[in-house]
Formats: C-alpha cells, structure tokens, sequence
C-alpha cells in the first residue's frame, strides 16, 4: 500500500477505538507525509496537537499502526512549517530540471472570501484579473497591514487562474524570491549555469507572479534589480503581475524609483481592517467551515469579534483555541466563560467587560469635557452631537453591542438613530484623519 492508504485504513481503525469528538479533534486533520524504515513521520494542524497526541494517544497510535503496517515504527509529529524546513530539492548538476510548483494553497478561493465595506473593491478586482490575467490592471498591487486578507486573495486568483486555463502561475513570498536570487548567484560563481537556468525558468517561463510581502525587497539592491528584469520581461509579454505589501507603493521608500514607478503602472488597492459586522460574518464563516462543528452561543462569537479587530487570522486562531479548550475539558459545553479562559492569553488586552457601554459614555464625556447626561440627552448643539455619535460608533463597530441596546444606553434613543450615528462616523473617518485619531485615543483607554 502507498502511504495514503496506510493513513486511511489507519484512521478507520483509530475511529473506532476512540470517542467520535476527540477523534474529529486530534486525527481527522492528519496526513502521513512519510515513511523510513524506522520513522512514520505524521503532518498535524498544531503545535497543540504535537503535544496532546504524543502524550495522550502515542500508545495506542503505535499499536494500530503496527497492526496496520506489520512493523514497529517511531511516530513523529511534525507541523507543515517544520515540514518544509526539512525538505531539500536535489538538482543534479548539469542535468535541467522543470522545478516549477505553483505554491497556491487551494483552500483560499474567491467564494471562501467573506466580503465588506472594507475589503469588496479589492476582492471585485483581484476576480477580474483572474478572469483576463494579463489584460487588465497589470500589475495588481493589494497593500494592507497584516492579516486581513492579502494572501487570501492571492491564492484565489492562482486558484482561478489554474482552474480555468492552462496558465502557469508561481506564488512565491518576497523572501522566498530573495533566497533563490541569492542560491542562483552563488552558482554564478561556481559557473553552475543548470542553476541559474533554474532560477530564470521558474520566475520567467510562467503566465502569473503572485509574490507576497515586496516591501521585504527594500533591503536588498541587488535583488531588486533582479526582479525589475523579471518584471519587464513579464510585462512586456503581457504576463499577469500582482504583488502584495503591508505598505502602499508610494511608502516604499527605500524601493528604486523605477520600480516604485512600475508597481504604479496599474491598480492599487487596499484592504482596511474589517468593522464588527463583517467580523461577526468572518466567524459565522469560520464556524461553518470549522472541522469541529462546535456550537458558539452568540455572546462567545461578540466577544471574540469584540477583541480581534484589525486581524482575521486571530479570529480563526481564537475559535480553534476555543474548541480545542472546550475538548481538552472533557469536552465542556462552549460558553462566555470558558471562551474568557481560554484566550486569556490570546488576547494582550480584553475591552469586553459587562459595563462597556457605560465604560464608553465615562471615556467620551472625560474626553470632550461634556457630562454623561449630555451624552444621554437630546441636545443637539455640534460639540456635543459629534462626541456622542462618535461614543455610539465605538460601542457599535468595537464593542460589538446591538443598535437596540446602544439606543438603551444613551437614554433610549431608537435603534435608528444608532444607525444613522454609525453610519455619520463611519464616512467621517474616511474624509477627516483627524476623527479616525480620536477614536483610536479613546479605544486605548478602553483597553
């Protein structure tokens, strides 16, 4: 038997020697990748699933491999990262090799993309250069801070690129490109032309460059140079470019002025970071898709959304975190105050308290030296309108609490009045800097 054979008659096995929730838990998401004469070497999701399968299941692991296997072996746990650290690609000298891998991660597509105000003009765009790579927005540059989404949309367009045509397309990270420039000029050296026939086929004889992270670059001259030769060589043969950063073009300012001036050749766009209600979307996405299936009552998805706010890879890190707590405590029902414990340590500091909206109201009124009652009130006057609509958009868009009860609140104004203040705040920010720093100010004394 090959090694995924292996695996899934050793899983059916495992599955019946084991309760249905840890199994779905610890071994529903493994892959044997490999196997010595001495090693079974076993791919896991987490470290936290190294440590709970090696110290809980080891035993009987062993046992139903041999019974599957015929032979003893030593069971190594490893992640993906640790994985790929271990893996070297031979090259024979002088012998050309085609070691072209689109490095997508199929996992990401357009429809896994749960879209917003902050992100759907860069995801409507991304899907039209997927559709006529090469012929529209060329280059594609998508800049963002992390984890909002960037990489997400990356893979996407490869995956639909790969999917619908016979296109080449290559995802590579800055670093990544910056390590085989720098394999290929030793080889230069060495007069090792199979290897810098390597590096110029897999960066030159594709369709599609998907490389993240470019503001890694700026440290390296000569590797720019490099890639500004990649790049017009692709562009010139109408080849579809997009590249990814934390920062804007303009802000690179260490890059060459040619490159800067060719990243600007086509559209930028940015992804800001996602308000409550397309974080709530995020984790009712996660939670659908999640392998566990758990149940999370409404006030655990707030709280979580409440607490992760400029990152999404944190939320899918705090439902797993969640769901792993909950199984490791003998499976415990998920509630408030087992999600509370269990990232105690994910989250540095927690604005989720059961006073928030009184906590906002005392924050505000120090801050624009007006009273609570004002606050509450129905003046109108503009020094006191502003602070409360602004006090509103934070208990909406960071805290996470319903339009009714904000209305609560604030002396029981309607839940439309709420809206129509979200919404106020919401299109100041984008045209007045100045609204968008004092709200992040009383944020920081929330937390």
């Amino acid at each position: 038997m090959d090694i995924n054979s292996i695996w899934e008659k050793f899983l059916l096995k495992i599955e019946e020697k084991i309760e249905p929730a840890n199994y779905q838990s610890w071994f529903s998401k493994t892959k044997l990748i490999e196997l010595t004469d001495e090693c079974a070497r076993v791919l896991v999701p987490l470290d936290i699933h190294k440590k709970h399968l090696k110290e809980n299941y080891n035993s009987i692991v062993e046992e139903v491999f041999t019974e599957v296997t015929g032979s003893d072996f030593d069971i190594e746990y490893v992640t993906q990262e640790e994985f790929e650290k271990k893996i070297e690609i031979p090259v024979a000298p002088g012998v050309p090799q085609d070691l072209f891998e689109t490095n997508l991660d199929e996992k990401y597509t357009f429809d896994s993309f749960v879209v917003g105000d902050s992100n759907k003009f860069a995801k409507f765009n991304a899907l039209a250069v997927a559709e006529q790579p090469g012929k529209v927005y060329n280059p594609l540059f998508i800049y963002s801070s992390s984890g909002l989404g960037k990489t997400h949309l990356m893979n996407a367009i490869g995956n639909y690129i790969c999917k619908n045509s016979s296109k080449r397309v290559l995802y590579i990270s800055c670093n990544s490109f910056m390590d085989d420039f720098i394999e290929m000029c030793r080889d230069n050296k060495k007069s090792n032309f199979a290897g810098i026939d390597a590096f110029r086929k897999k960066y030159r004889d594709i369709d599609c460059l998907l490389i993240d992270d470019i503001q890694f670059i700026e440290n390296v001259p000569t590797s720019q140079n490099e890639f500004f030769n990649i790049f017009n060589e692709l562009f010139n043969n109408k080849k579809q470019i997009v590249i990814a950063s934390d920062r804007s073009p303009d802000d690179l300012k260490k890059l060459e002025d040619r490159l800067r001036t060719r990243f600007n050749w086509g559209l930028t766009v940015d992804i800001l970071p996602p308000n409550f209600d397309l974080r709530m979307d995020i984790i009712n996405n996660k939670l659908e898709n999640h392998e566990m299936n758990a149940n999370f009552p409404e006030d655990v998805k707030e709280y979580i959304a409440s607490n992760c706010t400029s990152d999404i890879r944190k939320l899918e890190g705090a439902i797993t975190r969640v769901c792993a707590y909950a199984t490791i405590m003998n499976g415990s029902v998920i509630n408030l105050d087992l999600a509370i414990e269990a990232l105690k340590d994910h989250f540095t500091k927690s604005i989720f308290s059961k006073n928030k909206i009184d906590r906002v109201l005392d924050i505000v009124a120090m801050e624009y030296n007006i009273s609570i009652e004002d606050l509450k009130g129905k003046k109108r006057n503009a020094n006191i309108t502003v602070p409360r609509q602004i006090a509103m958009y934070i208990c909406r868009e960071y805290l996470g609490e319903s339009f009714g009860k904000i209305g609560s609140g604030f002396g029981g104004k309607d839940h439309t009045t709420v809206m129509h203040s979200v919404e106020k705040i919401a299109d100041a920010i984008k045209k007045d800097t100045h609204i968008k720093d004092q709200i992040d100010k009383i944020i920081n004394k929330l937390k």
